[in-house]
């Protein structure tokens, strides 16, 4: 995943001799682990609603960012983190009234088996915290995980990110099945692989003597892909890891806080109630704020012998930020623009589809839209250079988004939740110029 849509040191002579600068300095100082996005790197300076500037003053269209779901910038977040952080951030282990009622808010909005909430800052630590819990209970190691996942990059998740490469290791308590597939599965048989799949699975760990603690996933596949219908297919997954002694963990860092449209979670679209469900990037619209809701009876030993602590976790100025965002989802009808704009978007990208047959498929739920590219439709071959085309072309035309799936042909689009009509249509005019551009390529 991190490998998809990333600077190409062959174009640095085209780069602003600056900027060039900066990429030296930056490899210097930051080492060689991390990634810059789009071939010819972005130099970002400004950001307000769904605007992007860079330094030259040129205006992005941001189609991709799911961390600020609400907006760059949003004069509510802005204005709740910065009075509370003059007035005081400590931690969770002084009495705070707003961290108490955020976590009441946001339990409130989850089904009610659903009672209790531990905060930790990054979706990384809500997945790594998740599977102590999980492994406390049930006395087990084994995790299920589908083959293209991200869930973090602590040591204990990173092996559970198989997107993050072939270098990060796997242990023999992890196993890795098939995500659903819109495109290649019929709709009427994803639930029945999945279970099957995931049967499979867990004989293979037992037969390493690894028992299953638990089955987590994105539940829109979204490093998979994006597969987020049909509505309910997790079911029959769900039932047989419970069945087999294990829990359902539902990842929401990205398709959580009512970026579905649809629904305020992912894992409503499917009518379920998970054991575990972790959160992250858009809590704070920015601000670092993750958690793991979960049923009480899971964490009563763990509380117990183990206890919790988190320094930065759930901090007044984190527990502000987290309310403001609850506020403004509702009061901006956030839900349900995501739903009403990303209908809208979905029907402008079928109708490019139905002029380029290097698409193969439009699906999504909500604001969280994916465009398979492939080589031709009689054998859907995924299709990089396309994807990677279309990418890169959009940036240079003033829109962002990227690519994702094992075949890195997937647009991933995921534009912050106040997306308009009025935008949208600038991004579904731009989309058409770059498949018209890679067509005649």
């Amino acid at each position: 995943m991190t490998m998809i849509n990333a600077y190409d040191r062959a174009r640095a002579g085209q780069l602003d001799p600056q900027d060039r600068a900066l990429i030296a300095r930056r490899e210097r100082a930051l080492g060689p682990a991390y990634r810059l996005f789009y071939e010819e790197p972005l130099h970002i300076v400004r950001g307000k609603g769904v605007w992007l500037w860079d330094k030259a003053g040129r205006k992005y269209l941001d189609a991709y960012n799911n961390v600020v779901s609400l907006g760059h910038c949003h004069p509510r977040v802005v204005e709740a983190v910065s009075a509370q952080m003059s007035v005081l951030n400590s931690h969770t282990r002084y009495l705070h009234e707003d961290i108490v009622t955020y976590a009441e808010r946001l339990l409130a909005t989850m089904p009610h088996t659903l009672g209790h909430v531990m905060f930790t800052c990054t979706g990384s630590e809500a997945n790594d915290l998740a599977l102590r819990i999980a492994r406390s209970y049930t006395g087990r190691q084994g995790v299920i995980i589908t083959r293209l996942a991200y869930h973090g990059v602590t040591e204990a998740v990173s092996e559970l990110s198989p997107s993050l490469g072939d270098f990060v290791p796997r242990s023999s308590r992890v196993r890795l099945i098939d995500a659903p597939d819109g495109l290649r599965i019929p709709a009427a048989d994803q639930g029945v692989k999945l279970a099957a799949d995931l049967a499979l699975a867990i004989a293979d760990m037992r037969a390493d003597g690894v028992e299953p603690a638990a089955f987590l996933v994105d539940t829109v596949f979204s490093s998979d892909g994006l597969h987020p219908d049909p509505a309910g297919f997790l079911q029959p997954a769900v039932d047989l890891i419970r069945s087999e002694g294990g829990i359902f963990i539902a990842d929401e860092v990205q398709p959580g806080f009512a970026r579905t449209g649809d629904h305020f979670w992912g894992f409503q679209r499917h009518d379920l109630v998970p054991d575990m469900v972790t959160m992250g990037k858009p809590m704070g619209n920015g601000f670092p704020v993750s958690g793991v809701a979960m049923r009480p009876d899971l964490v009563q030993e763990f509380g117990a012998k183990a206890r919790y602590f988190n320094t930065f976790g759930g901090n007044p100025v984190a527990a502000a930020a987290g309310l403001a965002v609850l506020d403004v989802i509702q009061d901006e009808g956030l839900q349900e623009n995501a739903s009403r704009v990303g209908a809208f978007l979905k029907e402008g990208l079928e109708e490019v589809a139905r002029c380029h047959p290097a698409i193969a498929q439009v699906r999504g739920a909500g604001l969280f839209l994916a465009v398979e590219c492939v080589l031709d439709r009689q054998t859907n071959a995924p299709d990089a250079a396309t994807a990677g085309f279309v990418v890169n072309h959009l940036r240079r035309n003033g829109v962002l988004i990227s690519a994702s799936g094992p075949g890195a042909n997937i647009l991933k689009i995921r534009p912050p939740l106040v997306l308009q009509e009025v935008e949208a249509e600038i991004f579904l005019d731009a989309v058409k110029a770059a498949f018209a551009a890679a067509s005649s390529a």
